[in-house]
């Protein structure tokens, strides 16, 4: 797999970093806290943030591109890699959603799966940079219009 920057998009480092190191310190308070209910909850946002940085990074890269003669796109999940082929990606757009009051742009991709449609959606938390700027990429290297 490519290990160009341009060409593979992830969750910036930094970020799965602090959410890691944030999770163990929730850990710590929660144990050394006397509340029960505190305790609970603490212990239940040390789990969310360690989960966070668990799935930052098993899914690193995020979104690849392997060029060459028969390119592919490479999406990276929980339970591994999944490869497309420019033939399986039916369409990829940028779309505005609300979320608290702001438009946030999100990288939609319409691919073939097993022979099924099947939606995936990329933000910014997961490809680390402006969605718009991994369209162009992927248009480049894929979606022929």
């Amino acid at each position: 797999m490519t290990t160009d920057p341009q060409l593979s998009w992830s969750t910036p480092p930094a970020a799965v970093a602090v959410c890691g190191i944030g999770g163990v310190i929730m850990t710590v308070a929660a144990f050394v806290t006397d509340d029960g209910a505190g305790r609970l909850l603490i212990g239940l946002a040390a789990l969310g943030l360690l989960f966070l940085a668990f799935m930052g990074v098993r899914q690193r890269p995020r979104l690849a591109v392997e060029p060459g003669p028969e390119p592919k796109i490479v999406v990276r999940g929980l339970t591994g890699p999944q490869y497309y082929t420019p033939q399986q990606v039916l369409r990829a757009r940028i779309v505005n959603y609300r979320r608290l009051g702001r438009r946030m742009p999100m990288l939609e991709m319409d691919v073939r799966h097993d022979g099924e449609e099947k939606l995936i959606i990329f933000g910014r938390w997961d490809l680390g940079t402006r969605p718009e700027n991994v369209l162009d990429t992927l248009r480049a290297y894929l979606v022929e219009e």
